[in-house]
């Protein structure tokens, strides 16, 4: 896609002499640029070094503006590829379990998914001690990354109890996501979140795309099955990279 020349813009002087610090009017620039269609989304930004010449502030001053746009969800930043318009973040029910491909699909996008991880561990102590049971007890170990229209948006983390769902190895889940196929072989009857912002690993930034200073989301989600004995199904750490995601929650009387 051909790249818009900043310079073009009827409102270009104006923004550049507000009196706003340098990085505020870069700031300003680009939402204009993104607001008023010009710069759509998935559109390639110009580089920095490309800003630099366009406004003739330092690169400094360019790389916080960016660095902000991309903090407010309306930028995203690739290491090695470039920086990025974003899609309207998507949006998850806080306190409901739901299937992440079914809200992609609902907003008209497409989902997909990659299986990075699909065996069988033995638990270790803390392992142990969140499902109830020995250590060294065995339990299946996933790790999948889903992504809507290309980008990822979430990398989920998960742990089964074999002992519910004995057949979890067998399924692929590029086709049904571990969600959906859990729901439909244990129904959940209780669940608990425990929800923080956090600095994700080296190796969770590269299945998710990001650099290491972008803010994350973390749900840990701990869900039940079974009325008269209940077991727990499973345990799993979902990552939300913060500029592509958004939690939503209600609560009612």
């Amino acid at each position: 896609m051909a790249r818009n020349d900043l310079s073009n813009s009827d409102s270009v002087d104006e923004i550049l002499e507000h009196p706003a610090p340098f990085y505020e009017r870069v700031k300003v620039m680009i939402k204009t640029k993104i607001h008023s269609g010009a710069w759509p989304a998935n559109y390639r930004v110009p580089s920095e070094s490309e800003l630099v010449t366009l406004f003739g502030y330092s690169r400094m001053t360019i790389n916080r503006a960016l660095r902000e746009l991309t903090a407010e969800g309306l930028l995203v930043r690739m290491q090695g590829v470039g920086t990025f318009v974003a899609e309207i973040r998507g949006q998850s029910a806080l306190l409901d379990i739901n299937n992440i491909a079914d809200e992609i699909v609902s907003r008209g996008h497409r989902h997909h998914a990659r299986v990075f991880r699909l065996t069988e561990i033995e638990a270790d102590a803390q392992q142990a001690f969140s499902f109830g049971m020995q250590q060294g007890c065995g339990l299946y170990h996933s790790l999948i990354c889903h992504y809507e229209n290309g980008v990822p948006v979430m990398l989920e983390d998960r742990l089964v109890n074999m002992q519910v769902v004995p057949d979890y190895l067998q399924q692929d889940f590029t086709r049904i996501t571990p969600n959906a196929y859990l729901s439909s072989i244990a129904p959940i009857v209780e669940g608990e979140h425990v929800i923080e912002a956090v600095n994700v690993t080296r190796a969770e930034c590269v299945y998710l795309e990001i650099d290491e200073h972008t803010p994350c989301l973390l749900v840990n989600r701990r869900t039940w099955t079974g009325r008269q004995e209940k077991k727990i199904v499973t345990s799993v750490r979902l990552v939300y990279p913060g500029p592509r995601y958004r939690l939503e929650g209600s609560m009612r009387k």
